[in-house]
């Protein structure tokens, strides 16, 4: 994991500081064209999705405050049209920091649960070495359209659909799919730098992420276009190498809880070690070997934990 998205995370995690620790100031908008009518945004935090059309934008996710002007400039080099709607995968800040901004333009929509860890703070983390509060946010930066499990914006020819995963990266997660287009954005529940950061302290489990997952691979089309939360735009074979991965991973620590073995023992025998190659300088082998531990003998503190 390279040492900016390091910091990105981090700087999402300990209250959606953005601007205060990092320099927006040398960030580029990256625009590419993935399919159809949608597009995705790159540049400093999560990636944005933005279906572009007549009716005008929806884009998906609003990466950090300070960037908020530029992420503008950037849809004005694509349509003159305005911004619509706003649709947040989760509540992390490096997805909705820019959520204040743009809501002056189109209301912002998101699961119910992201709307109150926005509004109420509190804590992030894998329930063991990485934990971080999370401020408040302002009224102006809270979603004002929630849903409790799925919503379709119709814009631009396209059936937009925002589909929760239950307790996945967090307990708000969403995916938002543009049918006719054929590009599905998977928000943090899948990513491409290595092994997942998922949020045991706001909800997100590893059974959830997988249960999610692998419910979206039975849904898309073969050919489909994923644009993950972070990373390059993917296939669903990239997808199903991840799953794989988290699948396995599991498993070994759940044998590992089956013969009575601690964290401490299973950190001492690298029980994860095989698939090193997906460690990285954040989300290294015992930082994710926390969190699968954490996640499979329920030691979370999320607030709005729902049980599905």
């Amino acid at each position: 994991m390279c040492t900016a998205f390091r910091i990105a995370i981090l700087a999402c995690l300990s209250g959606f500081c953005a601007g205060q620790d990092q320099d927006f100031s040398k960030v580029q908008i990256k625009v590419s064209k993935v399919a159809g009518n949608v597009y995705m945004l790159e540049g400093e935090g999560g990636n944005i999705g933005a279906s572009v059309g007549e009716d005008g934008i929806v884009i998906v996710d609003d990466q950090y405050a300070p960037l908020a002007d530029k992420i503008q400039a950037a849809l004005k080099g694509i349509t003159e049209k305005p911004v619509r709607f706003i649709i947040n995968t989760h509540y992390h800040g490096d997805h909705t920091g820019g959520n204040e901004f743009f809501q002056k333009q189109a209301p912002v929509i998101a699961h119910d649960n992201v709307r109150k860890r926005l509004e109420a703070g509190g804590q992030a983390g894998n329930g063991s070495s990485i934990r971080m509060d999370t401020k408040a946010q302002a009224k102006g930066a809270l979603p004002i359209i929630t849903f409790d499990h799925d919503i379709t914006v119709h814009l631009n020819g396209e059936d937009i659909r925002a589909l929760h995963f239950p307790a996945g990266h967090t307990d708000g997660d969403s995916i938002i799919y543009f049918p006719k287009s054929n590009v599905v954005h998977m928000g943090d529940d899948f990513v491409t730098y290595g092994f997942p950061f998922i949020d045991v302290d706001s909800g997100g489990s590893i059974d959830g992420m997988i249960r999610g997952v692998e419910g979206a691979i039975a849904q898309l089309p073969p050919d489909v276009k994923i644009i993950p939360g972070h990373g390059p735009v993917s296939s669903l074979d990239d997808v199903r190498a991840y799953v794989k991965m988290l699948k396995e991973t599991r498993a070994v620590v759940q044998e590992g809880l089956d013969r009575k073995m601690t964290l401490e023992q299973m950190k001492e025998k690298k029980v994860l070690d095989p698939w090193k190659k997906y460690s990285g300088e954040f989300i290294n082998e015992d930082a994710f070997l926390e969190t699968v531990y954490n996640s499979l003998t329920g030691q979370r503190n999320g607030k709005f934990i729902k049980h599905n």
